[in-house]
């Protein structure tokens, strides 16, 4: 017999506060969320332009390893595609001048589509504390955020790539968020959808939702630590309810 949804969230939650040190049953005080692949769905424009841009470099990628490679800085991005394609690192100008190209590129090819569904995760959630938390600090994308979710993320709830040293999958962002958030790790989730993320959520001890809006196999988003996976954003709306209901248990 396969376990209604009811049991796999349950497990789910006793089994990440078995994990944590001196976990106590609360009420869930904040939902962070990731940007790109999960309320916007940006990431075929990424991928397509960081391989052209870096093809340009004589790096030769395909589309589909950008989607492991989200959430990380674009920085942290050419320097890992250098060593791994180049056995080397990259200067200064040979960082900057990819990343203006892909940024150029990624102008022309994002439709600037939201998520289907997003708005309702978001909606479910309207009364705890919500915070962005993106690799990304391409300006078209802050002013998006803005138009497609009005009212919800501004500087005060946002942490983008230039407010961090250490971009996933290192926990800084998730970190400073919980600090903008004013909470602790245990009374927070995180709506992630790529490895780069989730690692980066777990490692800084929050209960972390995959949502698989691309081509990676769920394996790999279970690998990377996520303790609840949906195949879609609807799906999770559907559950939010529940989550919440039992994360007071």
């Amino acid at each position: 017999m396969q376990p209604n949804q009811r049991e796999v969230i349950a497990r789910a939650i006793e089994k990440y506060r078995q994990n944590q040190p001196n976990a106590q049953p609360s009420e869930l005080q904040a939902a962070l969320f990731d940007m790109d692949g999960v309320l916007f769905d940006s990431m075929p424009a990424h991928a397509r332009s960081w391989k052209e841009a870096v093809s340009e470099a004589g790096l030769d990628t395909k589309e589909k390893d950008y989607y492991s490679y989200e959430g990380q800085t674009a920085p942290y991005t050419i320097r890992l595609l250098y060593g791994l394609h180049l056995q080397r690192e990259p200067n200064e100008e040979e960082i900057e001048r990819i990343y203006q190209r892909k940024t150029a590129l990624f102008g022309l090819y994002d439709h600037g589509e939201p998520i289907a569904e997003a708005h309702r995760v978001l909606d479910s959630v309207k009364d705890l504390k919500r915070v962005l938390v993106t690799g990304s600090s391409q300006p078209e994308l802050m002013m998006r955020i803005n138009h497609t979710y009005p009212n919800i993320f501004g500087s005060h709830n946002m942490i983008t790539g230039k407010d961090v040293k250490l971009g996933k999958p290192h926990p800084e962002p998730y970190l400073k968020a919980l600090d903008k958030a004013g909470v602790c790790s245990q009374a927070a989730l995180v709506v992630e959808n790529a490895p780069m993320g989730i690692k980066a959520a777990k490692a800084a001890g929050i209960f972390t939702i995959a949502v698989n809006t691309g081509p990676l196999d769920d394996e790999e988003l279970r690998q990377a630590g996520a303790d609840l996976l949906f195949d879609n954003m609807g799906r999770l709306a559907e559950a939010i309810p529940l989550i919440r209901q039992l994360w007071s248990c």
